[in-house]
C-alpha cells in the first residue's frame, strides 16, 4: 500500500478502536491484513510503530514520526498535484482564493456551488493567506484596508454583536437580541473581554470602538480564530464582540446579543484582485458572481 492517507486513516481507526478485531471490522478489510499491513511496516522501518503492550493502544515515538512523516508526504503530494493541474488538466481553468477560515464558512457556500455550475471546467483552490502571487483573488472584509492598487468590489457585509452569556450580570433571561437602548455599551466595554489577537481584521475594528470611548479593554484571553473567542465568550469566559455568520455558526443559546451601531463598527464583504493584470474569463465571472449575490448575513 503506498497510499500515505489511507495508512493514516488505519493507524487513526486502529489507535481510536485499540483493537486489531475492531479496527478492520470499522475499516470493512480483514483482521489479518491489518495486522499484516502493521508488521510490514514495522519491518521496514526496523521499529515498532504501535504500542500493544498496554491499553489503550498508543503510537511509539517512532510511530509518531512515522505519522508526521505520512502528514508531510501527503501534503506534498496535493501540492504537487495542485502545481501540475495545469499541465494534466489543460481544459480545467484554476481561481486560487484567498480567504479567512471564518469567513470563508459563510460566504464561499453562498457564491462557489451556483458558480462553479455555471462554470464546470473551473477548480477551486483556497489558501488562508493574504493576496500573494500565488493567489488569483481574496475575498476579505473591510475593504478600507486593502491596498489601493488592487481592483475592489464590494457588495453585502454583516452586523457585530456583544455577546452576553448567562454567567454575565448583563444577562437578561427571555430574550435574545437587545434592544440597543436597553444596556449601556460603555459600561459593557468596561467588562472582561474575549477577543481575537492583535492585528487581526476584527480586532483592528473591535479596538477602533474601545478606542471611540477612550477605553482600554479587559482582556482575559486572546485567540488566533474568531470563532473560538466567540465560543468562550458563549461559555462564559468574558464577552465578545462578534459578527452575524460567527454567532449563526456556532448556534447555542441562551445568550444575549447586544447589537453595535454601524457608526461603530461594521463589516463590508469584497473581493479583490491585481489591476491591470487580466483577468481570465472565469475569474470576471467568479467576481459577476460575487457582486450580485445577497451577502448580507442576518441573525434573528
Amino acid at each position: 500500500m503506498n497510499n500515505p492517507e489511507e495508512i493514516q486513516h488505519f493507524i487513526d481507526v486502529l489507535i481510536k478502536e485499540d483493537s486489531f478485531v475492531k479496527a478492520a471490522k470499522k475499516l470493512y478489510i480483514s483482521q489479518p491484513y491489518l495486522t499484516q499491513l502493521i508488521k510490514r511496516i514495522e519491518s521496514h522501518l526496523g521499529t515498532p510503530i504501535i504500542n500493544r503492550d498496554k491499553k489503550p493502544y498508543s503510537l511509539t515515538q517512532a510511530g509518531l514520526l512515522y505519522y508526521q512523516y505520512l502528514e508531510n508526504v501527503s501534503y506534498d503530494k496535493q501540492q504537487l498535484n495542485k502545481k501540475i493541474a495545469k499541465y494534466t488538466h489543460p481544459n480545467k481553468e484554476i481561481i486560487k482564493i484567498g480567504i479567512l477560515e471564518s469567513l470563508g464558512t459563510y460566504l464561499l457556500p453562498e457564491i462557489l456551488p451556483d458558480f462553479l455550475k455555471q462554470n464546470p471546467q473551473v477548480e477551486i483552490q483556497l489558501f488562508e493567506n493574504l493576496l500573494s502571487g500565488n493567489i488569483d483573488c481574496y475575498i476579505g472584509q473591510t475593504p478600507e484596508a486593502i491596498d489601493s492598487s488592487l481592483d475592489i468590489v464590494s457588495n453585502g457585509g454583516e452586523k457585530y454583536y456583544i455577546v452576553i452569556s448567562p454567567a454575565s450580570p448583563y444577562y437578561q433571561a427571555g430574550k435574545f437580541i437587545l434592544d440597543p437602548n436597553e444596556l449601556d455599551l460603555k459600561e459593557l466595554l468596561q467588562e472582561p473581554f474575549v477577543l481575537s489577537v492583535p492585528g487581526s481584521a476584527i480586532r483592528h475594528q473591535v479596538n477602533g470602538v474601545f478606542q471611540r470611548f477612550h477605553l482600554e479593554p479587559k482582556v482575559v484571553l486572546e485567540s488566533k480564530s474568531i470563532i473560538t473567542a466567540t465560543s468562550l465568550a458563549i461559555h462564559g469566559m468574558g464577552l465578545t464582540i462578534s459578527t452575524a455568520s460567527i454567532i449563526k455558526r456556532i448556534g447555542e443559546t441562551p445568550i444575549n446579543l447586544f447589537p453595535i451601531s454601524h457608526d461603530l463598527i461594521n463589516v463590508v464583504f469584497f473581493i479583490a484582485s491585481r489591476r491591470g493584470k487580466n483577468k481570465s474569463k472565469a475569474l470576471k465571472n467568479l467576481i459577476r458572481e460575487f457582486k450580485t449575490k445577497n451577502l448580507q448575513a442576518m441573525i434573528r
